[in-house]
């Protein structure tokens, strides 16, 4: 697989550099033009699926455009809106053509408008606001419309600074009364000096926005935003990158980082978490949640930096830090609420991050199960001798069969992907041999299949997922499902069918253009993966077995909730025979696990959360009269207070870490606090105890019984 994606750009590398030979001297000296130039060629020639480039094409550009730059309507006009109507249909062929009409049209506009945001921000922000009109503030900007002139977006500019200070106000106010109740000595201030305090930390905040991020965009940014609406058309998951350094934008799993450990994206102008690595800091802080959003960020006692509409590099930067060093973060739940946390900056010890097992005995029935957590599909490919997950879960099936267990539980839950072949190496412990997945490419298919014969384990198999499964995940649950091998369990994962590969645009160009490297690079979607049964993982995602009430059961979530994904298709079924076919049928197990289910107090709880989630998400305009947003605000706590104590009831069964054998690891007090962590975080977890349930009832199905 890596050595045919690598021959695979070597000629993507020579084909480019052959063609920008043709370049006018105006397009050698305009680096915009060439990295346009080049990109085209990549995706033209080797994405999977590229879109027609027709009018429709330069709509959604348009747009996605407009809405990169502009997604809260604060900064552009209607007259603006008009002045670039004119581009909405050539878009497509500037592309093809090599024109910037319209990006360096909107760049000039877009500047000039962000320079006169700053005059309404500085004029409002000085005068106290009246909370006692009635009125209300939409958050939501599909509801918005352009504004018509100066007076018009002055208005909302003062609605939306108004909502900040009010928000402020509300969150002080209750944190003085909350004081006040624990000493009655403290001196609480009055709405006047809250309403004072908070103008001036909001003004604080956004100043330092407009002075060292929005002032500070250079033309460069804005291109990136107008490539990035481009090549947004092709998939979610094509895109590019300026010339910076790609520390800002990846995680290294190969090695140690001083930070809090969190993957994030910028999405609609937040900076999203989107992935927690096992044993982080962050992971050990414990609050800090895939899909928060992070509002602000403080280093230490310091005041907090607003990183709403940040570019993500320079969010990055303010999150890292040395060790030792606390970073607060204040981040927004999925269901609005705001929180500040403390994380307190440390090295991650790369060894949390492998896959790891234990022991698990249901107390009702003494059955013996052993439960595997793989966090990521990782592989170290720069070296021969580092770690591989498919050998480490090799290492640890066979620890646990010596322990005489019953059942295995692979958790594959927030495993967002990695390695394909480690992921068909990985299926081939618990198949015979056949294939694992089809991949396809613009111009050739082909499947990866497990050739070893015999099974690590042939033993009751049950495979845990969740909608932040992704890509790996999904194609080993898929094939998994497939074969019939074992029962999965969760909710339906991702919908990530799709391979990308990064590539250095410098390499693209001959020596004569050194003048105007560096140029960035590129990601692009090469490939689609598809199940053996025929079926992609693409958008649809693998549909569990057994489906168990989680948070997002409401929400469109995964690949689907992303603009232009790419969308499910088929191809031929890959040729394999169904596990022990004819003794094998769930039925009865998946029907158990349903009726469990539905007395289960937790899942019927969980499912009333999802449906506030859902409620909550629905909820896009805020009151700005001071009494109704505070009735507004202690309903939506007390609803939220409701599910605090969710899934922290220890559960009826124990578990028993199967330890390292590296003395060194074993004596390491980080991994034991690691290690007491996620035994506690085990046998709280309502998930694994049904998984562990289900995979008793597997054991006493006929196609599974012991051999005498």
């Amino acid at each position: 697989m890596k050595k045919n994606i690598v021959t695979l750009f070597v000629c993507l590398f020579l084909s480019t550099v052959i063609g920008i030979q043709g370049f006018s001297q105006q397009q050698k000296e305009d680096k915009n033009l060439t990295i346009q130039y080049i990109l085209r060629t990549i995706v033209s020639e080797y994405h999977v699926s590229p879109p027609k480039i027709d009018d429709e094409f330069s709509v959604n550009v348009y747009n996605q455009y407009l809405e990169s730059v502009d997604y809260y309507k604060r900064f552009l006009l209607q007259e603006d809106i008009d002045k670039f109507n004119k581009y909405k249909l050539s878009i497509d062929n500037q592309f093809i053509n090599g024109s910037l009409d319209f990006f360096e049209t909107s760049y000039f506009i877009i500047s000039f408008r962000t320079i006169e945001a700053n005059k309404y921000f500085k004029e409002i922000i000085e005068e106290p606001f009246d909370f006692s009109i009635t009125d209300y503030v939409q958050t939501n900007p599909d509801s918005l419309v352009w504004c018509k002139d100066r007076e018009d977006l002055k208005r909302r500019w003062y609605n939306a600074l108004k909502y900040e200070v009010l928000n402020k106000i509300y969150k002080d106010d209750e944190a003085q009364k909350k004081a006040f109740e624990k000493n009655d000595t403290v001196t609480l201030k009055s709405f006047v000096e809250l309403e004072k305090i908070s103008r001036e930390s909001v003004k604080k905040r956004y100043t330092n926005w407009f002075d060292e991020v929005l002032l500070k965009q250079e033309k460069e940014d804005y291109f990136a935003y107008y490539v990035n609406a481009i090549l947004s058309d092709y998939d979610p998951h094509t895109s590019f990158f300026p010339p910076k350094d790609k520390e800002d934008f990846d995680i290294s799993f190969s090695g140690q980082i001083e930070c809090i450990v969190a993957t994030l994206t910028q999405k609609e102008g937040y900076i999203t978490v989107t992935d927690i690595v096992p044993g982080s800091p962050s992971w050990k802080q414990g609050e800090l949640e895939i899909n928060d959003k992070i509002l602000k960020v403080a280093q230490g006692d310091e005041e907090p930096v607003d990183v709403v509409d940040m570019r993500l590099d320079k969010a990055v930067r303010l999150i890292r830090g040395p060790k030792g060093t606390t970073v607060n973060l204040t981040i927004q739940k999925i269901d609005g609420v705001q929180k500040v946390i403390s994380i307190i900056r440390d090295v991650v010890i790369i060894e949390a991050t492998y896959a790891k097992s234990m022991i698990i005995t249901d107390e009702e029935t003494n059955s013996k199960i052993g439960y595997i957590y793989l966090p990521s599909f990782y592989a170290n490919f720069n070296d021969s001798k580092g770690r591989r997950c498919s050998q480490d879960m090799k290492i640890e099936l066979e620890k646990l069969k010596k322990e005489n267990i019953q059942g295995v539980i692979v958790d594959l839950r927030n495993n967002t992907g990695g390695s394909l072949s480690d992921c068909v190496d990985i299926v081939g412990l618990f198949i015979d041999k056949g294939p694992a997945v089809q991949v396809k490419s613009k111009d050739a298919a082909r499947t990866y299949s497990d050739y070893d014969s015999g099974t690590v384990w042939d033993g009751p198999l049950v495979v845990m997922v969740n909608q932040s499964s992704a890509s790996a995940s999904e194609i080993f649950a898929a094939a998994i499902q497939d074969y019939k091998r074992g029962v999965i369990i969760g909710s339906t994962t991702f919908g990530k069918g799709s391979v990308q590969r990064f590539e250095d645009l410098d390499k693209m160009v001959n020596n004569s253009m050194a003048n105007i490297k560096p140029l960035g690079s590129i990601k692009v979607t090469l490939q689609k993966f598809y199940r053996i049964n025929g079926g992609s993982t693409q958008l649809l995602g693998v549909t569990p077995d057994i489906q168990l009430n989680m948070p997002y059961k409401y929400i469109d979530y995964g690949e689907r909730e992303l603009d232009h994904p790419l969308p499910w298709t088929e191809m031929p079924k890959a040729v394999y025979n169904i596990w022990k076919s004819d003794s094998c049928n769930y039925t009865n197990v998946i029907n158990n696990s349903y009726k469990r289910i539905a007395d289960n107090s937790y899942f019927n709880e969980m499912d009333s959360y999802a449906k506030r989630l859902k409620e909550v998400r629905s909820m896009t305009e805020y009151p700005l009269e001071y009494e109704t947003y505070t009735k507004f605000m202690k309903a939506s706590e007390e609803a939220s207070k409701r599910y605090d104590k969710m899934g922290k009831d220890t559960l009826s069964m124990n578990a028993v870490i199967i330890t390292a054998t590296n003395s060194s690891y074993l004596n390491d007090s980080t991994v034991a606090e690691h290690n007491k962590k996620w035994h506690g975080q085990v046998i709280t977890d309502q998930y694994i105890y049904e998984a562990m349930k289900v995979c008793e009832d597997v054991e006493k199905m006929s196609c599974y019984l012991k051999k005498e």
